[in-house]
This record gives structure tokens, sequence and C-alpha cells, in this order.
């Protein structure tokens, strides 16, 4: 699959680069998933790609054996989210798309794109929140990697 280039614009041009998760948040509180302190990272290119990481701030398990049990890989992946693709930019509606190709996620298949509302808080930092098909209450805060 070929990327798709940004829209040109400066929210777009904003976006590129690398971010670090300062804060996920669902209806204005904790997610007990992701807990009080997950980590994350976000990266948008100029050529159009994007990935995102996102852990919940489980603390690490020790493994009972060499290869992580059915129960093990179940507890680990309950609180990871990771996917990749491409992403689009629409400045008059204020939302990035993000146009997946690949994900960690079981059933991504379902919805390929994920729709977000953003809004830049000072130059560094950007709020991202999900929009259709999952209008979850959910907000990330994500601050520019320097």
């Amino acid at each position: 699959m070929d990327a798709r280039p940004p829209q040109p614009g400066p929210d777009a041009q904003r976006l590129i680069g690398g971010w670090r998760l300062v804060s996920a948040l669902t209806n204005g509180k904790v997610n007990a998933e992701r807990g009080t302190k997950p980590t994350g990272i976000i990266f948008y290119d100029a050529t159009g790609w994007m990935s995102v990481n996102i852990q919940g701030d489980h603390h690490p398990m020790e493994l009972a054996g060499d290869t992580p049990t059915p129960e093990e890989s179940h507890a680990a992946l309950r609180t990871y989210w990771a996917y990749f693709g491409t992403y689009s930019v629409d400045e008059q509606a204020k939302t990035v798309t993000h146009h997946r190709t690949g994900s960690v996620n079981p059933g991504w298949q379902r919805h390929t794109d994920y729709v977000r509302a953003y809004e830049f808080l000072g130059p560094d930092r950007v709020v991202l929140r999900p929009q259709a098909p999952a209008r979850n209450g959910n907000e990330l805060v994500w601050e520019r990697l320097k």
C-alpha cells in the first residue's frame, strides 16, 4: 500500500513528528484498563505514514517459562494497543484519520479507519479524541518529542 501524503496545511505540518503520551482519560477520569500512568508514542511522518503504541501502566510480569502461556499473553495484550498505517488530516473538521493497515489488536479489520478530533494546546501538545465509529469519551494528550 502506498502512503497518502497528508493534505498541505498548517495543522498537518504541526502533526508531523513524534509525540509521547502525557495522559489518557475516559470521560475525564482514569481509564481502568490503561491505569494512572500509561506510556505511549505516536509518530506522523511527512509522507503520510503513522504508527502508535500505548501500554497500560501494569507492572512487568514474571513468565512461568520461556514462552508466555495463553493467559500471560492475554494479560499483556489486554493493556497494549498498537497499530500502523497512513493518515489524512481534515483541517476544516479538525480531524485526523488513521487508515490502519496492521494492528496487534484482535478484530481491527472491522474498523480500519479511526477518526480523531484534534486540538493543539500550545506549540508542543495535542489532544486526540476518538470520533466515529467509537465516541467513547477517551482523550489522549500527547507532547512533542524533543
